[in-house]
């Protein structure tokens, strides 16, 4: 219990980080998480993370895990509401005045600078996953090569996660 309000802070503060996806955020969300609150370790958030990649709905409902691990169902429950209510409100509230300021000159150089913003948040989540998971030649190959079939191909990533697990079980047993 003693852990809802530093989950509703810290998850509340994430949401409003994760422009352009929850990769965004992945960054500080590993920092908080697993450095200043040790709700989960490293290699158990790059792990959930993973699993979101397959589950249906956002890939952030594994967020609901840490919630859980820290303070059970209740924090579980902090969490959803935190993480997705205060970015839900504030889309809402934008995409309303938004449609106001078509006309604004503002407007769409607001919009060419946020589409560059989401793609260096994106990219440095998609680099502190990647210090993280990739450690060696086999998880290296394993990554280069899911990076290459999905930049040939169109192709389902769930089946690339489930695939990769199949050669990682393989590989590291």
């Amino acid at each position: 219990m003693s852990q809802l309000p530093a989950l509703i802070r810290v998850f509340a503060y994430l949401s409003l980080l994760a422009v352009g996806g929850g990769m965004a955020a992945f960054p500080e969300m590993e920092y908080l998480s697993v450095d200043v609150h040790h709700w989960l370790t490293k290699e158990q958030l790059i792990h959930l993370y993973s699993i979101g990649q397959m589950a249906p709905g956002p890939n952030m409902m594994m967020i609901v895990a840490i919630g859980d691990w820290a303070a059970g169902a209740l924090g579980a429950l902090a969490v959803l509401l935190a993480f997705f209510l205060p970015t839900a409100l504030l889309t809402f509230a934008v995409g309303r005045g938004w449609k106001r300021l078509e006309s604004w000159p503002w407007r769409d150089s607001i919009q060419a600078g946020l589409a560059p913003v989401s793609i260096g948040l994106l990219l440095a989540g998609c680099y502190t996953m990647a210090k993280g998971a990739i450690f060696g030649v086999e998880t290296a190959a394993i990554a280069a090569g899911v990076l290459l079939i999905l930049l040939q191909y169109k192709m389902n990533p769930a089946l690339l996660v489930a695939a990769s697990a199949v050669i990682g079980y393989l590989s590291f047993r």
